[in-house]
């Protein structure tokens, strides 16, 4: 009778027990993974042995615990993905496939790569050098071609062919259009394609996927940009829906009645929507000589937003609102961002306020927070806030503006002192404005004036904004932070090496402060290079993000700080007014409570979407500079270099002669 036998099983492979460990939740043992493939017997004595061998490739590691971790080692050529352009051209890229503990490595692609431009999102297999922990610069091999084969750009009729020019610039995607009679298309349109499958040396072929519009239209460069960048513009059914049906909100016993109260809204004079409004008095209670009494209130979003509602669900996908010089794409839609979520003049609306005393110093004494019923007094803008309140310092002649504007600056004057005591970074950089002819053309660029009365409203909004994260913090409930980081050691030691060019010393191993760079920045004050040095000491700071973890805010000298004062057009604002209300009992039917890991997904998300507009908006006055500049060739002008990169220099033009 023959002997039975055991049928030999097969080992798994290599990459089947890496797969298994970069899966893995945390760190797992050997035990997990022999268990797992169902390794018993002799079996085990070949399964030690390629754990082995992994571990001698660097691909696992293995600890004392006989516990088993993906390594951190990085493959020389790997697969990066572009994650963010710097000011300087450079690339920022991270790991496309990388595994757990290694999402921090940071890879730099240097502009000088002569593979350079990218944009986010474009991948490259590149040779990496380790240049210190946890940050590679890469060396780029080849471009990939990314998982979407849709580009966008205008068409162009060549020898009797529309052919697409992508607005990329990337001639690797210039391509013929293809003939359909179903889609209407002319020269000028602006157009999402298809690049079809072709053979390597031929020229690419593309059908129309849809028509964006016509580069001759007033919206042409706004609409180009927000397709580029894939920004969300058009409202979904149901949230349309949502937003008509809203209606106005009545007092009742969870609302305090703030009409009496002088409130009243400052925004430029182009603003449609107006979503803060201020009031201040002098403390009369005898106990806080010279103080004051403000009140800022904020519209009541989340009165109209509830979590996961057709509103809410894409309020979180937009993140926050974008503005162009000729459009705005907003956050919600215009029935509540223009409408019930608005502060107009002299109509009932919906608020939640703080109430603020601060000393005579600007020193925060108490607060409070209040869901309200308010009306405006009036809509003010930056210029005539500002002129009425010169006017009445010049002449004593009081109006109604002037009335309402004399402790308000008052009370700016003393958040002055506690700005200056803190150290708060003062980087005063030209803002352009753009204005535009009805036809879409580029009138003129202008700085945009920076008057005390756009100061007052940002400190006013500063305060509140670190009343809404100190009262979260002390009442343990979770919140979305601004958290602004110190610049790290790389960025400084370039500043340092820059502002040696221009006599400047910044010594190595100082403590890293706010009030160091205002140093720096009062030394250049009044020189022709002045918006260079500015220029540099603002490219060394971290960028800010949101997060639900403090790190506290670097630039504004804030232990916390979190954004509360702009819900309809930031939906971190809208999260930390329904954790207010929540801790506050301000409703009693919301429940809004949420834990540091569903929090910090979507502060990741909204900080990518404020980035994305950011870009977006730069983008856009970028080509309406070109517009602007292209019919001034052979035009002088009085300009100055502002910075100098690797790829070219920054120039800032004045008038031309």
């Amino acid at each position: 009778m023959p002997s039975k036998t055991k049928p030999s099983r097969k080992l798994p492979t290599a990459q089947e027990i890496k797969s298994y460990i970069k899966n893995a939740s945390g760190t797992i043992g050997r035990r997990e993974i022999a268990r797992a493939f169902n390794i018993t017997g002799n079996e085990r004595i070949q399964f030690k042995k390629l754990l082995r061998e992994l571990k001698s490739e660097g691909e696992i590691v293995l600890s004392h615990r006989r516990k088993v971790n993906p390594s951190r080692k990085i493959p020389p050529v790997t697969v990066i993905k572009i994650i963010k352009i710097s000011d300087d051209g450079d690339a920022l890229a991270k790991l496309e496939d990388s595994v757990h503990g290694m999402e921090r490595i940071k890879i730099l692609i240097p502009h000088s790569n002569k593979h350079a431009p990218f944009k986010p999102g474009d991948r490259v297999l590149a040779k990496l050098n380790r240049t210190q922990n946890d940050f590679y610069e890469a060396t780029v091999i080849r471009r990939l071609e990314n998982t979407s084969n849709k580009v966008i750009g205008v068409l162009k009729k060549i020898k009797g062919e529309l052919n697409l020019l992508p607005i990329d610039g990337k001639r690797s995607n210039r391509a013929i259009i293809e003939k359909d009679e179903s889609t209407p298309i002319q020269e000028g349109d602006i157009v999402s394609v298809e690049i079809k499958p072709q053979r390597r040396l031929a020229l690419k072929r593309a059908k129309v996927v849809e028509i964006l519009g016509n580069q001759n239209t007033a919206n042409a460069v706004s609409l180009i940009c927000i397709h580029e960048h894939e920004i969300p513009f058009e409202f979904p059914d149901a949230a349309i829906r949502q937003a008509s049906s809203a209606e106005p909100v009545l007092l009742d016993d969870k609302r305090t009645d703030l009409r009496d109260i002088d409130l009243i809204t400052v925004d430029g004079a182009d603003a449609r929507d107006f979503d803060d409004a201020i009031w201040a008095e002098p403390d009369e209670t005898g106990t806080n000589l010279n103080g004051w009494r403000l009140i800022v209130a904020i519209a009541d979003v989340a009165n109209y937003v509830k979590p996961n509602d057709p509103l809410d669900v894409e309020a979180k996908t937009r993140g926050n609102s974008v503005y162009f010089p000729d459009r705005v794409v907003p956050m919600l839609p215009e029935a509540l961002s223009n409408g019930l979520c608005s502060l107009k003049p002299n109509e009932d609306r919906a608020c939640l306020a703080v109430e603020i005393v601060i000393d005579s110093q600007g020193k925060k004494k108490s607060h409070h927070f209040i869901r309200g019923l308010m009306r405006s007094k009036a809509r003010i803008t930056y210029d005539q806030l500002q002129s009425e309140f010169n006017s009445f310092q010049e002449t004593g002649t009081e109006t109604q503006i002037s009335d309402l504007a004399s402790p308000l600056y008052g009370a700016f004057n003393s958040l002055l002192c506690a700005r200056t005591d803190r150290g708060a970074l003062e980087i005063e950089m030209p803002e352009m404005q753009i204005k535009l002819a009805e036809n879409g053309q580029v009138e003129h660029i202008t700085p945009r004036d920076r008057l005390d009365s756009h100061r007052l409203i940002e400190e006013f909004m500063i305060l509140a904004n670190v009343c809404a994260a100190e009262t979260l913090e002390n009442k343990k409930y979770t919140c979305v932070y601004r958290v602004h980081d110190s610049p790290n050691s790389d960025k400084v030691e370039a500043l340092r090496l820059n502002l040696e060019g221009f006599d400047i010393k910044l010594s190595k191993g100082q403590v890293i402060t706010a009030k160091l760079f205002n140093k720096i920045l009062k030394q250049a004050k009044g020189q022709d290079n002045q918006e260079m040095i500015s220029q540099l000491v603002l490219r060394s700071q971290s960028q800010a993000v949101y997060s639900a973890n403090n790190l506290g805010h670097f630039g504004l000298g804030l232990r916390r700080y979190a954004h509360f004062t702009s819900p309809i057009r930031r939906y971190s604002d809208l999260l930390v007014h329904r954790a207010l209300i929540s801790s506050h009992d301000f409703e009693n039917d919301i429940s809004i409570t949420s834990s540091l890991e569903e929090l910090e997904p979507i502060c990741e998300q909204i900080s990518k979407t404020e980035r994305r507009a950011v870009i977006a908006e730069r983008a856009a006055n970028d080509r309406y500079a070109a517009l602007f500049m292209c019919n001034r060739i052979g035009e002088t002008f009085d300009s100055f270099i502002t910075g100098v990169t690797r790829f070219g220099v920054f120039v800032s033009f004045g008038e031309a002669r």
